[in-house]
């Protein structure tokens, strides 16, 4: 699997399926696999963040910055891993973990009012200012039960999702 030029085996196909907890089906991931060689444009076993960048939807997104630290240099079955939270199949804790780690960007397993504050700022840019995200963002945290000194843990993410499933369900196509 390190060779991207090469055709996966059923081997690596179900490897790539156990590592992914089984959400994806053996076509998603010979699609997934074709995307990821087309992205892979040095065949070096693994997409860069300037890989990652010329896709424009991610490019676009106000995310990106956050989400290129997730995701560049990752191999094959850590893209499909990544990927997974996607499924419509995911669960809710999958989903979820996803969404905190975009929050935790110094990965210290706890999101701050202020690492919140920033994530705001990157969806929100111009069209609010601060002032409007914190009142926001502490109206937000008091119907949690939680304060602007509160540190969310993934616990408390899932506490705050469990009402709600993220929308973020993606299609694979399948040729």
């Amino acid at each position: 699997m390190g060779n991207t030029s090469s055709m996966l085996t059923q081997y690596d196909i179900e490897e790539v399926q156990s590592h992914c907890d089984d959400l994806f089906e053996q076509q998603e991931i010979l699609s997934l696999y074709q995307r990821f060689c087309q992205l892979d444009r040095n065949a070096k076993g693994f997409i860069s963040a300037d890989e990652f960048l010329s896709v424009p939807e991610f490019a676009m997104n106000p995310l990106s910055q956050r989400l290129l630290k997730m995701v560049d240099g990752l191999n094959f079955k850590d893209f499909v891993a990544f990927l997974s939270a996607f499924s419509a199949k995911a669960s809710l804790r999958q989903k979820v973990q996803l969404i905190f780690k975009v929050y935790d960007s110094d990965c210290n397993g706890k999101v701050s009012f202020k690492d919140i504050m920033e994530v705001l700022r990157d969806l929100s840019g111009s069209f609010m200012s601060d002032e409007q995200r914190e009142e926001v963002l502490s109206q937000v945290l008091k119907e949690s039960g939680y304060t602007s000194d509160s540190f969310l843990t993934l616990e408390d993410f899932i506490k705050i999702f469990g009402s709600c499933r993220p929308e973020m369900d993606v299609e694979i196509p399948v040729d």
